[in-house]
């Protein structure tokens, strides 16, 4: 199954009034477009998931797309993330571009995106990036800089030539929210908060405007 077109902003449009908006994706495109103007990495985002023992955890990622299906980000299936997702399938992102202000909260439950996604958007990595992603056992202890080293070396000699492939543990995941909240810093914390909530994926959304 292929992705769906990203979501663009209409051409010309701006954020305006935020609170008024009818729904949150197109507005989402609207911020990150600005976002990606104002700021060095508009696309790093907080990726919050939980453990078995119900003990949140938090971390930087990049999102490398979104469209109506949801918001893709890779990682190593065998990282404490990857482990986490599968024990509770559902996560939450924040946005925060602190040159504009304003934050992006999102959660929803998380799939897999298809092998064929996955495959299409690893051949677009820097070459030293797909031997990194061989390499590297992600967040597994590691006894030197030395030893590392020894397995991207080795890594390199075996894919010296032709197409490196993905790794099976290499995958990308969709998170495809179901309550998606903008927040816009104003002078003396009397801030706009609009959250967006849905039922399901394809449900209407509903708007409520929150205090700060």
């Amino acid at each position: 199954m292929s992705e769906s077109p990203p979501i663009q902003a209409p051409k010309g449009l701006t954020t305006g009034d935020f609170t008024e908006a009818g729904e949150p994706l197109r507005l989402f495109a609207v911020w990150f477009a600005e976002a990606n103007k104002a700021e060095g990495l508009a696309e790093a985002m907080t990726l919050a998931t939980v453990d078995a023992d119900g003990l949140p955890n938090a971390r930087m990622v990049l999102l490398k797309g979104f469209d109506e299906r949801g918001f893709v980000f890779y990682s190593n299936a065998d990282s404490p993330k990857g482990l986490e997702l599968v024990h509770s399938p559902k996560g939450a992102l924040v946005f925060h571009w602190k040159s504009l202000n304003r934050q992006v909260r999102l959660r929803g439950p998380v799939a897999l995106v298809e092998d064929a996604v996955a495959d299409a958007y690893f051949a677009t990595r820097p070459r030293l990036a797909q031997i990194g992603a061989w390499a590297s056992k992600q967040s597994a202890p590691l006894e030197s800089r030395m030893a590392f080293e020894k397995a991207i070396a080795l890594t390199m000699a075996k894919y010296a030539v032709g197409t490196i492939p993905r790794p099976p543990y290499w995958v990308g995941y969709r998170l495809q929210p179901m309550i998606v909240e903008f927040w816009q810093d104003r002078p003396y914390r009397l801030h706009d908060r609009v959250e967006f909530r849905r039922s399901a994926v394809g449900a209407p959304w509903s708007k409520t405007r929150l205090y700060p």
